[in-house]
């Protein structure tokens, strides 16, 4: 007979009282992740660079490391030379990377250089700091790069709630992809490739800043993601596009912001940082009132800054009739020029994920975002647990609550009696390291 949730939950409660939480706790990855990375000593690494650095170069396939629960302080950098690397966190909500950063600017009073920046004295007046900065809390040199459910942050701007420039991640590959995860900072939070033909898949992610927060080059599709703007006059994003044919596409996306950002209508969607750059908005929901204008100037003419049946939030159609569409550039002889400021519906059914981010190599990476079902059939037979497999699963994740109990490519579980185990769950994991529901 089938299982109904309210029978598994009986199930699983029945369960939770034979798990011995010693004996599990320092349970491996058994086949599943190729590396486990944890805080508390129960995984292979207690570093995610360290994970990293013992990852096999030049792979044709996932590389999955898994990074349970906890708060990993310090920069990342995953190196050209290993691609198809699968960062997979417990939830955006448990599991962090970030540090205090300051990428442009000197240190502030009251804080060293290591807290903020780094700096290093002059070659020619050794008494003078000069600037040396790290580029990014978290940098992604390598290609087919794929991660979900972690929280990316620059301390210095979350903390500080102003500029310099402070980046939490920065994408330089081509097919990246990033899947409910999170991006906090102020200034410049997250930069991309700078290929016009490289390619990046962003879905269910939530993105903070205040300063041209999303910023660069490539074909990037954002879809259902929510752009969340911390002070008056925000600017989200600063493309640079040469002759990329997609630029920025942004597809039921979410505009908001704290109470600072819904004081007036000062927020803008962005401006042409270098080249010709793209930046279009498809179905957007804003949440917070935007500028009039939409847009504002900075150094180049964009190519195509435009709306296509953006709302508030009450689902009324916004006004669009005052958008800007007249550009003057920088410099002593500034350029100057305009672009459309909406796109017809037809051209907006264009701007898809199937035309967008398959390419000429059927690159898919909604297939890695596909969570699979919860197993049926859970039971407690002695002192193991035993479920139904679920199609498509190379193992399982055991939860009691958040903590991580077992990890198993086995449907089942050996476990001992204890009293203290409660609130289990068995999350089955997809085939690029993706938990289930």
């Amino acid at each position: 007979m089938k299982t109904t949730p309210s029978t598994r939950r009986a199930a699983m409660a029945a369960v939770a009282a034979l798990i011995n939480t010693a004996t599990l706790a320092a349970a491996s990855a058994n086949g599943v992740f190729n590396a486990v990375v944890a805080t508390d000593g129960t995984g292979q690494y207690a570093t995610i660079q360290q994970a990293i650095d013992d990852a096999p170069a030049g792979r044709t396939s996932p590389w999955l490391i898994f990074v349970k629960a906890g708060s990993y302080e310090g920069s990342m950098k995953i190196p050209a030379n290993k691609p198809f690397i699968h960062l997979i966190g417990q939830g955006k909500e448990l599991t962090t990377i970030h540090r205090s950063l300051n990428v442009g600017g000197r240190p502030e009073d009251g804080k060293t250089a290591g807290e903020t920046a780094y700096w290093a004295s002059s070659v020619r007046n050794p008494q003078a700091s000069v600037y040396k900065a790290e580029g990014s809390v978290v940098t992604v040199e390598a290609s087919d790069f794929y991660t979900t459910g972690i929280s990316y942050v620059n301390d210095y701007g979350v903390e500080a709630q102003k500029g310099p420039q402070a980046l939490a991640m920065k994408s330089r590959g081509d097919r990246a992809a990033f899947f409910d995860c999170a991006f906090r900072s102020f200034q410049d939070t997250w930069m991309t490739t700078q290929e016009d033909a490289y390619r990046h898949y962003v879905k269910d992610c939530y993105i903070e800043g205040a300063v041209d927060y999303f910023y660069g080059g490539g074909n990037v599709l954002l879809e259902n993601c929510t752009l969340y703007n911390v002070r008056r006059g925000s600017v989200i994003v600063a493309p640079s596009h040469d002759k990329a044919p997609w630029g920025y596409v942004f597809r039921n996306c979410t505009v908001d912001g704290n109470a600072e950002a819904r004081r007036d209508a000062k927020t803008k969607l962005g401006r042409p940082w270098h080249n010709s750059p793209k930046a279009v908005f498809i179905h957007t929901t804003m949440n917070i009132p935007i500028a009039p204008e939409g847009w504002t100037d900075m150094g180049a003419i964009p190519a195509l800054f435009a709306e296509y049946d953006s709302r508030d939030a009450q689902g009324n159609p916004v006004d669009l009739s005052r958008r800007k569409s007249t550009y003057k550039g920088r410099g002593d002889n500034p350029p100057t020029g305009s672009c459309p400021t909406t796109v017809t519906k037809a051209e907006a059914d264009r701007m898809t994920y199937d035309n967008i981010i398959p390419g000429k190599d059927n690159w898919n990476p909604k297939a890695m975002m596909e969570r699979l079902p919860e197993p049926e059939g859970a039971k407690a037979d002695g002192g193991t647990i035993t479920w139904q497999p679920v199609d498509g699963a190379i193992g399982y994740l055991v939860m009691s609550g958040d903590r991580v109990i077992g990890i198993t490519a086995d449907t089942k579980l050996q476990t001992g009696k204890t009293d203290g185990a409660a609130n289990l769950r068995i999350r089955a994991v997809n085939k690029y390291g993706t938990p289930g529901k």
